[in-house]
């Protein structure tokens, strides 16, 4: 099998749990890939997500390691094999490579949650919205990046349009909703395009006002996707570089707590849409 030279956040991700499967088992790599009758190298390949595995294989390892959670088994199984081309792959070496890692996990998840403090989340920006937000950028992008950038971002609205969509919280900050990113008639008509894409059943947009007395991860960007297990689920943090991601299971455990704390101070999503019509009032 050819080695991938730049493996995806997912296949990484696979690569991640099989690592902490071998070492929870007390087990080297290369000793791990004796007792698989492979090359000694192969395990340290497939664990940086630079290889694939068959399912027979993923089985077999699983058995070597002991594990007897049939569940995750059955979850690592499903992520097997080559890689299925996704939508986002049209734009591979267009754009960042962390943004189609974000699209892949999205279209994987079984549900989302989102946290923006000062963006409206990606999915449910207007195509207005996105080209302002990304002529802000300094140095200044090409225009054809922009414009690719701006297509991949409006392509990302599939994961909660579907039917069925995927089950998605989005917080956002009060900040976020009154920044009048590309003017007025922008900010009116992404306003807007919020209350409609919050009328979805699978979508809860709950808004943290000005008024909530503080909040874990104030200032943060950020994402959380589940996966069929929570042993699979990966959390996303933007930052001056790009997307951070994260997915060990006391990282996990504290962003879904993170998360919690911050849902108790938002509004409820009535609350929610009656102050977003309050800000478009305002405009």
């Amino acid at each position: 099998m050819a080695p991938r030279y730049h493996p995806t956040v997912r296949q990484r991700r696979f690569g991640a749990e099989l690592r902490r499967l071998r070492e929870a088992a007390g087990l080297s790599a290369p000793v791990a890939a004796e007792r698989l009758g492979a090359d000694r190298t192969m395990i340290s390949n497939i664990e940086a997500g630079r290889f694939g595995i068959s399912e027979e294989r993923l089985r077999r390892l699983a058995s070597i390691y002991e594990c007897n959670n049939p569940k995750l088994i059955d979850a690592l199984a499903a992520m097997t094999g080559g890689r299925s081309k996704g939508w986002w792959d049209e734009y591979r070496g267009k754009i960042p490579p962390d943004f189609l890692d974000v699209a892949e996990l999205e279209h994987h998840a079984t549900s989302l949650r989102t946290l923006q403090t000062a963006h409206i989340p990606g999915m449910f920006q207007t195509e207005d919205h996105a080209r302002a937000l990304f002529d802000l950028f300094v140095p200044a992008l090409p225009r054809l990046e922009i414009e690719l950038r701006v297509a991949h971002r409006l392509a990302r609205i599939s994961v909660v349009a579907s039917d069925p969509g995927v089950p998605y919280v989005g917080l956002v900050h009060e900040a976020a909703l009154r920044m009048r990113i590309g003017g007025t008639r922008v900010t009116k008509a992404q306003l807007n395009r919020l209350l409609d894409e919050s009328e979805r059943p699978n979508v809860r947009l709950l808004v943290i006002p000005f008024a909530a007395e503080g909040f874990p991860m104030a200032g943060d960007t950020m994402m959380y996707v589940s996966a069929e297990i929570s042993h699979l689920d990966t959390a996303e943090v933007d930052s001056p570089i790009g997307a951070v991601f994260f997915d060990s299971p006391t990282q996990l455990a504290n962003f879904r707590k993170r998360l919690d704390l911050v849902e108790q101070v938002a509004l409820n999503s009535s609350e929610s849409r009656d102050f977003i019509l309050e800000i478009v009032g305002d405009l």
